[in-house]
């Protein structure tokens, strides 16, 4: 029986994960109602509630819930002292305390956007619960934690989703981040702008000023000794060399 439980919790968890984003640590919100169920049949909450959903837990309640217990009878002591060691999440209702189920009721709205589990044993809270999508069920049975199956508003919340008639959670997060780039994309493009502007209206006051004229290079004057220094042409010898010069002198010229 243990082993078929936990497979059963697997796939409820698993459902809730994958359809309405729940994560470790869960958060599990619970009232006097299952403390003292958890006394009567000797359940550690602390130690056996992790085993059982197989993750980090936040075990949580309101001050409401604990007010409640501290107004009835003098038997519910025990469920007072298991209560008061887990946190106590903030709700409306610090001035006027409200009943458990109504203040419970209160903290998951219309959609459960926190993603609370529930632990109760009222039955009126638990029928208010299964008309909200996405809220998980725990209750003590035959000495036992049991998380409830998804509930047929759940169900119907998930089709609608996949046939294209509602958003998921999911999607809804990811249409706020893009929202949100898109936001900041838009801010740093204004800022760009009006800085692009400021530029064009003031202009540098140093690139008005007229550009300086560079002195030309002068070329070193040349010295006396420079200037009385001739270029020596080499005398060009005649065709034949010898030859010539000995033909020339054979033959005397006339007069």
């Amino acid at each position: 029986m243990k082993i078929k439980r936990q497979k059963h919790a697997k796939k409820t968890i698993s459902f809730y994960k994958y359809n309405f984003c729940f994560r470790e640590p869960f958060q599990i919100l619970i009232d006097g109602t299952f403390c003292q169920a958890a006394l009567k049949n000797k359940i550690q909450i602390k130690e056996q509630l992790p085993k059982y959903l197989m993750g980090e837990v936040q075990l949580c309640t309101t001050n409401c819930a604990l007010k409640e217990l501290e107004s009835l009878a003098k038997d519910l002591y025990g469920a007072k002292l298991i209560l008061q060691r887990f946190q106590i999440r903030k709700c409306k209702h610090m001035k006027d305390p409200l009943p458990a189920s109504e203040c419970l009721l209160s903290m998951l709205g219309e959609t459960n956007p926190h993603h609370y589990f529930i632990a109760t044993q009222d039955q009126e809270l638990t029928t208010a619960l299964k008309k909200i999508p996405g809220v998980p069920l725990l209750y003590i049975i035959l000495n036992t934690m049991v998380l409830d199956k998804p509930s047929e508003r759940s169900l119907k919340h998930v089709e609608a989703v996949q046939l294209g008639e509602l958003v998921s959670p999911s999607q809804q997060l990811s249409i706020q981040s893009l929202k949100e780039k898109e936001g900041l994309s838009k801010d740093n493009n204004d800022k760009r702008g009006k800085k692009r502007k400021r530029k064009s209206s003031n202009p540098n006051p140093l690139s008005c000023l007229k550009k300086k004229k560079k002195p030309m290079p002068q070329q070193p004057k040349k010295t006396d000794g420079e200037k009385k220094k001739r270029k020596r042409n080499k005398k060009r010898r005649p065709a034949g060399g010898e030859e010539a010069t000995v033909a020339v002198s054979s033959n005397p010229t006339t007069a």
